[in-house]
């Protein structure tokens, strides 16, 4: 029998576990009650409170603008809607780079206000010190490397990272650093497969990949992209499991089409 079945509640053990017995790990992203009920219920490993929230909840073209209230309040949301989900909560740009006391703080914050049961930051040896401090306090984190949306100013592009051997180099120490640190599980996104593999097999903690191949620990995708809500986002990695921007507005219009034709609400509708 798989991990997945045999556990009613995910953990950062079982994910471990899971790794261990080469079962691969499911994880999506969800910001509110409903969906995360949803997601929950159809027996997601991970949810990621993710900071794409910026992007798909609040219109912005960018992580960046989202705050540490906004993803308290998302992530509260998500946790009353789950049951057996491992809950991991992105931490916003601004909260934990460059000042490992405001990274503890701002955990602490998560963690106390949400119920949730993990934090993610994005970054290797750069927030060496925040990740120190994070754990300190009991606070498991999940890493993320390769592309980090966070840093799209600096990197001026959403483009693949790590195809050239500096940057590859750095992200499989990284990689190793993470786990060294303390890491429970590492996020690695858009990068070259053949390098994800690598980093997958040269630590013992799991790797979930976006846009890194099929030969990493698990994969996560942004339900809104996968469901097909958001239509205008199109990368390589994306699979779109369903169209319900197209079946919702369908459903819009047959309640348009009924009011305006005094159909709705009908004799067995009213009181």
């Amino acid at each position: 029998m798989s991990v997945h079945t045999e556990v009613k509640v995910v953990t950062t053990h079982v994910l471990s576990e899971m790794k261990h017995r080469g079962e691969k790990i499911s994880m999506l992203t969800a910001y509110d009650f409903s969906m995360a009920s949803l997601v929950d219920a159809a027996g997601i490993d991970v949810i990621l409170v993710g900071d794409s929230a910026s992007n798909v909840m609040a219109g912005h073209t960018t992580t960046l603008p989202i705050t540490l209230d906004n993803m308290i309040y998302h992530a509260a949301s998500v946790v009353r809607g789950s049951s057996r989900a491992l809950i991991v909560v992105d931490l916003p740009f601004g909260t934990y780079q460059g000042n490992s006391k405001e990274a503890l703080n701002s955990s602490i914050r998560i963690m106390k206000e949400t119920g949730a049961h993990a934090v993610k930051l994005e970054g290797g040896s750069e927030v060496e010190e925040s990740i120190i401090r994070i754990l300190s306090a009991g606070i498991p984190v999940m890493g993320h490397l390769g592309l980090t949306p966070q840093s799209i100013h600096k990197f001026g592009t959403y483009v693949v990272r790590a195809k050239e051997e500096e940057e590859a180099e750095k992200l499989k120490k990284d990689a190793i650093l993470l786990e060294e640190l303390g890491c429970f599980a590492i996020v690695l996104e858009k990068i070259p497969a053949t390098l994800a593999a690598e980093v997958a097999k040269s630590v013992r903690i799991p790797i979930i990949g976006i846009g890194a191949g099929n030969q990493v620990d698990g994969q996560v995708l942004v339900l809104h992209d996968m469901l097909g809500i958001n239509q205008e986002f199109s990368p390589r990695f994306l699979r779109r499991y369903h169209n319900l921007a197209e079946e919702i507005k369908g459903a819009v219009r047959g309640y348009i089409t009924d009011v305006k034709n005094v159909d709705f609400p009908n004799e067995r509708e009213q009181y």
